[in-house]
């Protein structure tokens, strides 16, 4: 394995909630051991690149309710494909080549796990209010 390879798994963050087993499909499995880590890993940044987009957009999440807010996110996700496109960048930029391989034998049903991102954001709505976004 690179150094490339090393360093990248060695920052990843351990969930031990994120187990392996081979009874699992090849999905799951890298969902567990791949997707989710980087996914946790990249939380300050796709926080940050989130806030940006309400932004760029007049701002408009801060003025929605609390279950319009977390609507807000999964519809921006899920439907602007230029917005997706960039955050599940930021997943593949941190894959090892050996990932990468695996991630393009399968990519439709790995890009469906974009809920994880969706679900991360959802889980930091106190970080998307306004006097956080400043």
């Amino acid at each position: 394995m690179n150094s490339r390879e090393l360093d990248l798994e060695s920052l990843r963050p351990e969930i031990p909630s994120a187990i392996v087993t081979p009874l699992m499909s090849t999905d799951e499995q890298f969902q567990n051991k791949t997707l989710r880590p980087i996914v946790k890993l990249q939380n300050d940044l796709f926080l940050m690149v989130f806030k940006n987009y309400v932004l760029k957009h007049k701002n408009v999440f801060y003025t929605l309710s609390l279950d319009r807010r977390l609507l807000y996110i999964e519809n921006t996700i899920q439907k602007d494909i230029k917005f997706r496109n960039s955050l599940k960048g930021m997943v593949i930029g941190q894959f090892t080549l050996e990932e990468y391989e695996q991630y393009i034998q399968n990519s439709s049903a790995l890009n469906k796990r974009m809920n994880l991102v969706i679900e991360r954001l959802k889980s930091n709505i106190q970080l998307l209010e306004l006097e956080y976004a400043q």
